[in-house]
């Protein structure tokens, strides 16, 4: 399926999408609101079958953060982004780890160096850095680091 029957689909299932077509891939633009219920969607539709979450990440804009995630649909061969807009002051959104299991480690990524609070996730604590670095989020663009004088 190429990218405009993507579209189309998409479009059906969630009509207040909106859509970035300036890579190779499908870019889809979702409120943070509506993400669960169409996560689901693009798992468990019988068309789409994205059953394979490769990436998740943030990107910090300093005035919001952008959720990120990559997803491919291994009987299809397609591949899709969505991204979903988030307050830089307290970014929150549904975690995926219930319907992709590989969200579960890469939202904990997430939340330690940007500091994003992912709903509803089973175990929402530091996976890499050490014990005292919670809430320090080091990958916002905000950050300080007194040592090393960063400043972004």
């Amino acid at each position: 399926m190429g990218n405009e029957d993507l579209k189309i689909l998409i479009t059906e299932l969630l009509p207040a999408a909106t859509y970035d077509e300036s890579g190779e891939w499908l870019n889809i633009v979702v409120e943070p609101a509506s993400w669960p219920a169409f996560a689901a969607q693009l798992r468990n539709h019988e068309s789409l079958q994205f059953d394979y979450l490769f990436c998740l990440t943030c990107i910090d804009w300093k005035t919001n953060l952008s959720m990120v995630y990559h997803l491919s649909s291994t009987r299809y061969r397609h591949n899709i982004v969505v991204k979903s807009t988030l307050s830089a002051d307290q970014p929150q959104i549904n975690t995926v780890c219930d319907i992709w299991k590989t969200a579960e480690l890469l939202e904990r990524e997430v939340y330690e160096m940007f500091g994003v609070n992912f709903l509803n996730h089973p175990d929402l604590r530091l996976l890499i850095l050490p014990d005292g670095w919670e809430g320090k989020n080091p990958m916002r663009k905000n950050y300080e680091d007194p040592i090393n004088m960063i400043k972004l």
